[in-house]
């Protein structure tokens, strides 16, 4: 029986005009598993300075809400949805709990012949607010989704057609949940490609603000060594953080924000109230930088050493290239 989408609380908060004649902005969402609800915050940032970025680019969970938000809802609709949805429904943390048991089961059972655990369209059926576009084209703000294509080891952008799909696709982190197929293409989590898509939206506005909400591994008290499900899920992170690093080698926006929510665990969605919490921070941040840029009228970049001093808590270096090529996807 097809489950109904949790309704939002309050009454639809109105999204505040964007300031006339600021600068245009374009906001990218990184992905991180539950470290991403820290993505809300940021959003309310945006809705309290009222300003509504020109574009938005999401990866995993950062595509969850960057979807949303492009919806026209506003930072408050999702936060009150999101905490809604992890708090009353139990079947699906009952879902995620048993992904993350069944992957500390070892590396080995997590690799059986069998599909993956979950399928992300059943997930998103849940949890997805029901005043989501359900087409790019009925979006309030352009888009931009990334997914990663399994067998051409390259990255694909969807900024055309159905939306859902392309969520699916961008959040289908391995071994949780089941890999999406669009158009013949077998796509995987988006953060195996580019886990914070800012280059993709750097050219297409004055501003550009990331989010990067990856995370790194944090040594627990009292206890030197990981557990296998923490192993495992804290290696795909370790490789997101090099890609990251790599990119801002070369290049960087102009507002790089570490959510600093490392010492959660990807599937933390039961600690939703911390998660927020302790991203409050980040939110602070964005809302005194972008207010000194946009009162100063001047789009003076962020040092990349600033990002870089954000960065300096993970340690290890890579030399691993960037994956592949990119593709565009359009409908």
């Amino acid at each position: 029986m097809p489950r109904k989408p949790v309704p939002v609380s309050p009454e639809p908060v109105p999204v505040p005009a964007p300031r006339s004649g600021s600068p245009s902005i374009a906001l990218a969402l990184g992905g991180g598993g539950a470290r991403g609800l820290a993505h809300i915050p940021v959003l309310e940032a945006f809705d309290e300075l009222g300003l509504r970025p020109k574009i938005i680019a999401g990866t995993s969970i950062g595509a969850i809400f960057a979807a949303a938000y492009a919806s026209g809802l506003s930072g408050k609709q999702i936060r009150a949805h999101t905490i809604e949805v992890l708090k009353k429904r139990l079947d699906l943390v009952r879902d995620l709990y048993a992904a993350r048991v069944r992957a500390s089961g070892g590396f080995f059972t997590a690799l059986a012949p069998r599909p993956a655990f979950l399928a992300p369209e059943r997930l998103l059926d849940i949890i997805l607010p029901p005043q989501i576009a359900r087409d790019f084209a009925h979006l309030t703000t352009p888009l931009k989704i990334v997914a990663s294509d399994f067998y051409a080891q390259e990255a694909v952008v969807f900024s055309s057609g159905p939306l859902r799909p392309a969520i699916a696709a961008s959040m289908a982190l391995p071994v949780i949940f089941q890999p999406v197929q669009i158009d013949g293409r077998v796509l995987i989590d988006g953060g195996l490609v580019n886990p914070l898509p800012f280059d993709l939206v750097a050219g297409e506005a004055d501003l550009t603000v990331a989010v990067d909400a990856s995370g790194a591994p944090v040594p627990r008290p009292g206890r030197d060594m990981p557990k296998a499900w923490e192993t495992l899920f804290a290696s795909n992170f370790i490789f997101e953080r090099s890609i990251i690093r790599e990119k801002l080698r070369h290049r960087h926006p102009d507002l790089y924000i570490d959510a600093g929510t490392s010492r959660f665990q990807i599937l933390d969605f039961l600690r939703v109230d911390e998660i927020l919490a302790a991203a409050e921070p980040a939110k602070d941040r964005v809302k005194a930088q972008l207010t000194r840029m946009l009162e100063a009228e001047t789009l003076r970049p962020v040092e990349a050493a600033e990002a870089g001093k954000e960065l300096a808590a993970v340690r290890r270096r890579t030399r691993r290239p960037l994956l592949g090529r990119e593709r565009t996807v359009k409908s």
